[in-house]
């Protein structure tokens, strides 16, 4: 089994590929930072490939000795806030929207026709898209983005099985930076187990912890001008 990983030198993507090569499998390890990549090319089973997602050139070449994969996991990603809607800052959500979403979309172009047949795509979402949140215009808008593009892409793929994650918080690099509670919190590597168990069964969406997105899809329930008074409270 091969599996490509993006955002593979840091958080769930890093844990993804260590657990993905002790299993056994080959793992195609995808990011930024040579350094980090070529540390995880010291364990057996995984091999680096350097490429930034924003660029669609880069994936080509940086991919092109690959012919096929069993999995390919779109793991990579980043996190910006909007501080200030009412001075909105453009450059920051065009920058998070094109991390975030548009770069799938150049991974798609260049990694779908490699995915072997009967093979699988997986897709990493947030459960912030349950809900509007405060400080998320960004953030939230291209991770709704990416949620609606799996499920669309679950309807059009005939041979190829999609799988979404919506993770809840994930102690990570990324989310240290946080300056906010982050309720029920796991660890990468419980994230990476979560992911892996999931996509083993094929599972149309993978979500965790699941009392807490259990919480948030119970609280999508409610009346959207009732949950805008409650978010609102969230900010003072």
């Amino acid at each position: 089994m091969s599996t490509l990983i993006t955002g593979a030198t840091s958080g769930i993507g890093e844990q993804l590929a260590r657990q993905y090569a002790q299993a056994g499998e080959t793992v195609i390890a995808c990011g930024r930072n040579q350094e980090k990549l070529n540390e995880l090319a010291q364990t057996d089973n995984i091999e680096s490939c350097q490429f930034d997602t924003t660029d669609l050139e880069a994936i080509r070449s940086s991919t092109a000795d690959y012919e096929q994969f069993d999995r390919v996991i779109l793991n990579a990603g980043n996190c910006e806030y909007i501080d200030d809607a009412r001075h909105f800052d453009s450059a920051l959500f065009a920058r998070v929207i094109t991390t975030n979403l548009l770069s799938i979309g150049y991974c798609l172009e260049i990694l779908l026709p490699k995915i072997k047949a009967g093979g699988q795509l997986v897709l990493v979402s947030s459960s912030v898209t349950y809900l509007p949140l405060p400080r998320s215009e960004a953030y939230g808008a291209s991770k709704a983005g990416v949620s609606y593009l799996a499920k669309s892409l679950a309807i059009d793929l005939q041979d190829v099985d999609v799988t979404l994650v919506h993770p809840g918080f994930v102690k990570t690099p990324l989310t240290d930076k946080n300056d906010f509670p982050m309720p029920m919190a796991v660890s990468a590597e419980k994230a990476a187990n979560y992911i892996i168990k999931g996509v083993a069964k094929r599972r149309k969406e993978v979500h965790f912890p699941y009392r807490f997105t259990f919480i948030l899809k119970c609280l999508r329930m409610l009346p959207l001008p009732l949950w805008l008074k409650l978010a609102k409270g969230l900010t003072r």
